[in-house]
């Protein structure tokens, strides 16, 4: 499955704003297209991320779409609380494994970040919904402030989150160190820790690694991925990264190789295509727009 990020994790990283129509329009489409997982926004305060003001007004439209899996980002007890109101199906609690990336992203030691995990569990058992809590640990290998980020201290804070009661937890490459072997060996690591309970992988292409990246992950049997429709998003302390893994190229990728993801090509390229207009002073990235998708190639996959 490819769970679509763009609306939160590209949206947040550039400076328009799409407006809450173009919004919706982006999540019908890609739920046509097959998508069945989408990151509709973050509860964050709106003064700091305005690009995200209206993610309760996306995610209850989201919400009407039947079989769609719509997830929140929530960074504290708060958005939770306020994801838990409005009726997310999937709310990530993002953890730095760098502590310097933690203090800056955050303005919490990933410790802390880990108390505040059990305090939304206690509130979303309270509060009866069926919400998911997923922990994603970020900078998994590696970051621009920190430098390195030992392998044994991400599975510790991902064993962490699990103790203090995440349902799931899911790894990223937040500034796009990783390479094909480091994320075999981490990756073997963290199912081996989580078993069912490992989400799956956030690939940055910062150094167009990304696809491979996820290829690595695939060979192991994780088969969830976070991706970005045209490539959008990045991460503020890496500078000159070029975003997400592309929701297209990765759709692609996946269909050529005789993966079923539910997903069909042409109209998530229309979507594509749309999407560059509506963000026509933001950078796009990916490779299927240019080339197009072979003839073998089924454009059903």
């Amino acid at each position: 499955m490819i769970r679509e990020v763009g609306l939160r994790d590209g949206l947040q990283s550039i400076a328009t704003v799409l407006s809450t129509e173009r919004k919706r329009e982006w999540v019908r489409r890609a739920f046509e297209a097959g998508q069945r997982e989408i990151e509709v926004g973050s509860f964050v305060p709106p003064h700091l991320l305005p690009q995200l003001a209206d993610t309760a007004e996306v995610l209850a439209y989201a919400k009407t779409l039947p079989g769609l899996v719509a997830s929140v980002l929530v960074p504290n007890l708060k958005g939770a609380e306020r994801a838990l109101a409005a009726g997310a199906d999937v709310m990530l609690l993002p953890l730095s494994a760098s502590h310097a990336h933690s203090l800056a992203n955050l303005r919490k030691a990933p410790d802390e970040v880990v108390a505040e995990m059990a305090r939304i569990r206690a509130a979303r058992d309270a509060s009866g919904q069926r919400t998911l809590i997923e922990g994603g640990v970020g900078t998994a290998f590696g970051c621009t402030l920190q430098g390195e980020v030992k392998p044994a201290e991400v599975l510790r804070l991902m064993a962490a989150l699990l103790d203090a009661g995440a349902d799931r937890v899911s790894l990223a490459d937040t500034v796009g160190h990783a390479d094909p072997a480091a994320v075999s060996r981490l990756f073997e690591q963290a199912l081996r820790l989580a078993g069912e309970r490992f989400a799956g992988g956030h690939f940055h292409d910062t150094r167009g690694l990304a696809l491979a990246n996820t290829l690595a992950a695939l060979q192991l049997g994780v088969i969830r991925f976070d991706a970005s429709l045209a490539g959008i998003g990045g991460c503020p302390h890496a500078p000159g990264a070029s975003g997400n893994a592309t929701t297209e190229d990765l759709a692609f990728m996946l269909a050529a190789m005789g993966v079923r993801t539910g997903m069909r090509l042409a109209p998530l390229l229309a979507l594509r295509a749309d999407l560059a207009q509506w963000l026509a002073n933001e950078a796009t990235h990916g490779s299927l727009w240019r080339a197009g998708v072979p003839d073998h190639i089924g454009l059903a996959a």
